[in-house]
């Protein structure tokens, strides 16, 4: 064959090659947020301002007509928690939970590629950060989203961070799983989180999977259910996490905060089943903010469940 034969081969087998080639997933690098609805926003931002700390919003987005729609509580530069002033829709109070990612537009594609419905373009949210929703196995919202230069989101970078926040990072989300296997593929198989633990309320049923983003150390934590709970009692499990670094002068703070913020509510130090010491509040709505320390009471990391998943009761 003459070297201009092989030279047009060539352009026309790599091309070929690379259509053929399966897609690669880009990086998740952490959580960016959980979204949830709230009845009424005067007591939501008592709650998570005054009683919580974070007294300082970035910004907010407006409905048609003028009143406010979205309430942002800023965690740190990449993470935040959404409050939507609006009627709860099919999840109780959840609206969605959200990953970052370093490609947006080649996720859709990658998600495309292994099965999963997606948009047929990325879109750009209200505050100039690309992003897309998919749906989970449990009809969950997950928002895909990729930080822009020129957003809100690094408009802000450094800012609205007061000291007297309760914390400063989300270290995980906890949602409502009702297939475990189905779950499992979805988070593990198509989008490459990693198991990371697994435990039981007793020693009979697994209650919970621990799952960490892929090139991150944030993780997703699966509720597992024999019967799904009705919309007002979901709340306690789907929470989201905050990392303390002391549980105990993370209550001083918060008790000193009650009067002001008007929690009732007891305010108390457990140690989990994962041995690590912990804080459940709960905010107006009854969605769950777990405040946790990042390692367990002696340092040696917790036994894991060897427990089969409850077994799915038929419901709504």
């Amino acid at each position: 064959m003459k070297w201009s034969a092989c030279v047009l081969a060539a352009s026309v087998l790599v091309p070929s090659m690379l259509a053929q080639s399966p897609a690669t997933r880009p990086k998740i690098l952490g959580i960016a947020h959980m979204a949830v609805y709230v009845s009424d926003l005067t007591k939501a931002r008592t709650f998570y301002k005054s009683f919580l700390g974070f007294d300082e919003e970035p910004f907010t987005l407006k409905k048609s007509d003028g009143s406010e729609r979205i309430v942002f509580i800023k965690i740190n530069d990449q993470q935040y928690l959404e409050l939507f002033a609006e009627d709860p829709k099919s999840d109780g109070r959840l609206n969605h939970i959200s990953v970052y990612t370093d490609d947006a537009d080649r996720m859709r594609t990658y998600l495309a590629a292994r099965g999963v419905k997606v948009p047929d373009v990325v879109g750009k949210g209200q505050t100039g950060n690309k992003n897309f929703n998919v749906k989970d196995p449990d009809d969950h919202t997950v928002e895909i989203v990729e930080y822009q230069a020129d957003s809100w989101t690094s408009r802000e970078s450094g800012k609205y961070t007061p000291a007297t926040r309760i914390s400063a990072h989300i270290m995980h989300v906890g949602f409502l799983v009702g297939d475990l296997d189905k779950s499992l593929q979805f988070y593990d198989g198509i989008l490459g989180f990693r198991e990371t633990w697994r435990g039981g309320g007793s020693p009979a049923v697994l209650s919970w999977v621990n799952l960490r983003v892929p090139d991150g150390d944030d993780y997703v934590e699966f509720m597992l259910y024999s019967q799904l709970p009705p919309p007002d009692q979901r709340g306690t499990r789907n929470h989201v996490s905050l990392m303390v670094a002391d549980a105990e002068k993370a209550v001083e703070q918060l008790e000193a905060r009650a009067a002001l913020g008007g929690y009732k509510r007891e305010i108390k130090v457990q140690i989990g089943v994962n041995r690590k010491r912990q804080v459940n509040l709960f905010d107006p709505d009854g969605t769950r903010i777990e405040l946790m320390e990042p390692v367990t009471v002696d340092g040696k990391p917790a036994a894991s469940s060897t427990a089969p998943p409850p077994r799915r009761i038929a419901g709504p």
